[in-house]
């Protein structure tokens, strides 16, 4: 498929860069549904075909309770690429929503979710868990901490966490949104729209408007805070000489 050549040279720097896949690996994939997950997922499973450490791939989709989200096409799009699917049912929704009801139930959401994953990615025999974070998502985090929290950080590359013994890493790093989307378009990603109420309605998507409008008035400004955030060693990030195109 040459839609995905752009992405897996992206992802293959990003993974040589940062040493996120070492020989017998077996990654768990954090699959939502969205354009990010699946493209994360199309390109792991093309790149295990000739990365020169071998390993392996499962994909792994938490069902938070929400109405009306149907992972079946997800299920045979994965399978599609030889890639083993594991679908998570939880009660999350209904706790954040219904139980709790939550005033801003983004924060505690994400946390439910992900111990989710990291449980189904242990009870997988999985050491590592990708996510599908991108260079947007990188320097949106930087902005989100510097105007909400007051600090300097984003998310890192690579990350162990110690009590559960994973390590998280995030090939697409060096992707943009653009690249994704055009790929999402071309591949015929079957992406499952989201049914929850806060979608879109989040201060991430407000700072995704913000940038898009100051980058209108100072092209490259993504780049740039891009680049500060590997030249200051930010979180992990450390510079490379290969900036994203």
């Amino acid at each position: 498929m040459k839609e995905i050549q752009r992405i897996l040279s992206f992802v293959r720097r990003a993974v040589d860069d940062y040493a996120m896949i070492a020989p017998g690996d077996r990654i768990a994939v954090g699959v939502s549904g969205g354009k990010d997950s699946l493209t994360l997922l199309a390109a792991l499973a093309e790149l295990r075909r000739f990365y020169p450490n071998p390993f392996e791939v499962v994909a792994i989709s938490i069902d938070m309770g929400l109405p009306d989200m149907d992972f079946s096409a997800v299920e045979a799009f994965t399978r599609g690429y030889g890639v083993e699917w594991k679908q998570v049912k939880t009660d999350i929704s209904n706790i954040i929503f219904n139980i709790r009801k939550e005033p801003n139930p983004c924060s505690l959401c994400a946390k439910m979710r992900r111990g989710a994953l990291h449980a189904a990615a242990k009870e997988s025999g999985c050491n590592k868990v990708a996510l599908g974070h991108h260079f947007d998502d990188a320097v949106e985090t930087f902005m989100l901490n510097l105007f909400f929290e007051g600090r300097i950080g984003t998310f890192s590359p690579v990350t162990y966490l110690s009590r559960q013994d994973l390590t998280v890493i995030r090939p697409l790093l060096y992707a943009q949104e653009k690249d994704i989307r055009y790929f999402a378009r071309h591949a015929e990603i079957p992406v499952v729209t989201s049914t929850c109420p806060e979608d879109h309605a989040t201060e991430r998507e407000n700072m995704k408007l913000l940038l898009k409008e100051l980058e209108q008035k100072y092209p490259g400004l993504r780049h740039r805070l891009f680049g500060a955030i590997c030249r200051g060693k930010i979180d992990g990030f450390r510079p490379t000489g290969r900036m994203p195109e």
